[in-house]
């Protein structure tokens, strides 16, 4: 007997093919019949899908969601967007060990809060119910909870290097040959165990939080090439995927480091997804340097199987103060996030410190006047950072001077310097405004001084926004469907306060939705079975036999939603802090998990975060998964 029939839906099954107008019956969580009128069945629940998308579940291939799973692991953020399948465990850090708190080391919060811009209070509690201390122990751990959309584990490298070594001596000293022998036979037991895959990290801003390590970056980061390959050659023998992240400053290492994924020069094809071909503002032809890599990588002459993960949306970033995901990439600002977010007397001596204003100034003004060859880079986007150092190009969100918010930062500038070379009161300026810029130097020298003042009377009380890449919404498109890519780099339960990506599925459907039901089709497929392929799990497919991961969509509230005018923040009681989110107005209609439906109409079912829906999803040629679709 049914359980949920879905009537007159558009189907699209994940394969790519043409949709057609079909019921889907759905029994005791599998799909168990696809047709056209299928019988009505007494007690089913039917869903009225006429105009609607039916499709698979969508996949969020790159997510720091571990952490949210031991406090609300319905996930959701997640859920409400559409996704029934994420990947955890991405860059390197996990809890896949359990808390390995051991002489006097928190891993968990060393590791997670600057990477991840994550609140060390919820790291601690994430901490405290890491109870377990090996890989086997995490499955079942997860297998207890009441999971909302399904789970794909990897085994992360830093807490790999961690649990052999030591947080310290991981960080400080090559592994011992009796060590590289433990981790190889800990990763072995993951594979058996059927982790989908093995994670790693080398982007240079990625740092440690805790007293004495926050010069040190994290343990991935200290592996040489040898350990590196005698790893993923056990990656590669399983046939399960390498994720990673590049060492962008150093394209030598990046090249010899991705040439792990050559069947050519290994035998056979080390599946590899890197994070992640971007359009950078600062940096034009960084994007087509990643895939002409992946195209190398992967053609007849190296066998690669090489993926670069794709943005689907504008990399729209909050910063508070100095403080952003990426400002650990400019030594000036990372000597700022070493302290911790409510130190603000500290980064007051940083902030008004004259060699430090002097390397500042330095930074901000390089190649932004004269020529030279920092200018002339400047000029043509070829700057080797992420961070924007345009005035233009910061939008305040919150500060003091309310009358500042939605404006560029670029327009205070102007009227600060307009005041001071004014003889006589300016009518347009607000007595708020006024008293501010009598704080300021004057004459102001260039925007430089004009930030470094922000940052000295407001510190973090300046909430800005930037948008640094993927602002071109035909080339975001091209990376979208092309075929060196995956779409993904959705980074969801990370960076909490500053980026907001659970929505990158829906906004990838939407860019499809321009050229017809076709290319939605296709983008379809590129969110469900192509990844769920990739990753060697059983989803991404609507069709008889397989678990009911079903999202609906109305693809009218689609077409209609602006996704640059829906975000928010909001109060997580979980985490005690604010998150920014972006919630398309019923866009999504149903979500369908293990069978349940548990987003109807913008409520969640009541049983949800109370019963599991989702699942722990291992590799499908682990013997548990073995006639799972």
């Amino acid at each position: 007997m049914a359980d949920i029939i879905c009537r007159n839906s558009i189907l699209f099954d994940g394969s790519g093919k043409s949709p057609i107008i079909a019921d889907v019956a759905i029994t005791d969580g599998k799909i168990t019949a696809i047709g056209s009128q299928l019988d009505g069945i007494h007690g089913a629940t039917e869903i009225d899908c006429q105009g609607l998308w039916l499709m698979p579940g969508l996949l969020d291939i790159h997510t720091h969601l571990d952490l949210e799973l031991e406090l609300a692991p319905e996930l959701p953020e997640v859920v409400r967007h559409g996704t029934t399948t994420v990947v955890i465990s991405n860059c390197s850090i996990g809890v896949t060990y359990g808390h390995q708190r051991r002489n006097g080391e928190d891993p968990i919060v060393d590791c997670f809060a600057r990477v991840e811009n994550m609140p060390k209070s919820v790291l601690s509690r994430v901490a405290d119910t890491c109870t377990w201390s090996d890989s086997q122990g995490y499955l079942h751990h997860l297998e207890s909870l009441p999971l909302g959309p399904n789970v794909v584990p990897l085994i992360p490298h830093s807490m790999l290097r961690i649990e052999v070594m030591g947080l310290a001596a991981s960080i400080s000293r090559k592994p011992t040959r009796q060590e590289l022998v433990r981790m190889a036979q800990l990763l072995e037991a993951g594979m058996s165990q059927g982790y989908a895959g093995f994670s790693t990290d080398a982007l240079p801003f990625h740092f440690l939080a805790n007293s004495p390590n926050k010069k040190k970056k994290i343990p991935t980061q200290y592996a040489g090439f040898p350990e590196l390959s005698r790893l993923t050659n056990i990656v590669r023998r399983y046939n399960r995927v390498w994720q990673a992240t590049p060492p962008k400053d150093n394209i030598f290492t990046a090249v010899s480091s991705f040439m792990l994924t050559s069947g050519r020069l290994y035998k056979h094809p080390l599946k590899t997804t890197v994070l992640a071909s971007i359009d950078l503002q600062t940096n034009r032809v960084a994007m087509y340097l990643c895939l002409l890599l992946s195209s190398i990588l992967n053609s007849r002459m190296l066998k690669g199987h090489l993926r670069f993960q794709a943005l689907s949306s504008s990399f729209r970033i909050w910063s508070d103060g100095a403080i952003n995901p990426i400002a650990d990439e400019v030594p000036e600002f990372r000597v700022l996030n070493e302290l911790e977010l409510d130190d603000r007397s500290g980064r007051a001596r940083i902030l008004n410190n004259p060699q430090w204003v002097k390397a500042f100034r330095k930074m901000w003004l390089k190649g932004k006047k004269g020529w030279s060859l920092a200018s002339i880079l400047r000029r043509l986007r070829l700057e080797d950072v992420v961070l924007t150092r345009q005035l233009d190009d910061m939008i305040v969100a919150e500060c003091p001077l309310a009358s500042w918010v939605g404006e560029t930062l670029e327009a205070p500038y102007r009227r600060l310097l307009k005041y001071q070379t004014s003889s006589s009161h300016n009518p347009s300026l607000h007595d708020e405004e006024t008293t501010f810029f009598s704080s300021f130097p004057n004459p102001i020298k260039d925007d430089a001084a004009f930030f470094l003042h922000l940052m000295q009377a407001w510190d973090t009380d300046l909430r800005w926004e930037t948008t640094f890449a993927n602002r071109n919404a035909k080339t975001l498109r091209k990376l979208l469907f092309h075929k060196q890519t995956l779409p993904g780099f959705n980074d969801s339960g990370a960076h909490l306060a500053n980026i907001g990506f659970y929505d990158g599925n829906l906004r990838a459907l939407k860019i499809a939705q321009q050229e017809g039901l076709q290319q939605v089709s296709r983008m379809v497929h590129r969110l469900t079975e192509l990844p769920a392929k990739f990753f060697g799990i059983n989803a991404g497919l609507v069709r008889p036999g397989a678990q009911a991961d079903l999202c609906i969509i109305d693809p009218v509230a689609l077409e209609k939603w602006d996704p640059e005018k829906t975000y928010h923040f909001i109060h997580r009681s979980q985490f005690g802090c604010r998150q920014i989110v972006n919630r398309p107005d019923a866009v999504v209609r149903n979500v369908i998990i293990g069978g349940k439906m548990v987003w109807d109409n913008g409520i969640y079912s009541e049983d949800f975060g109370k019963t599991a829906s989702g699942r722990v999803i291992r590799a499908k040629d682990h013997p548990l998964e073995q006639g799972k679709m």
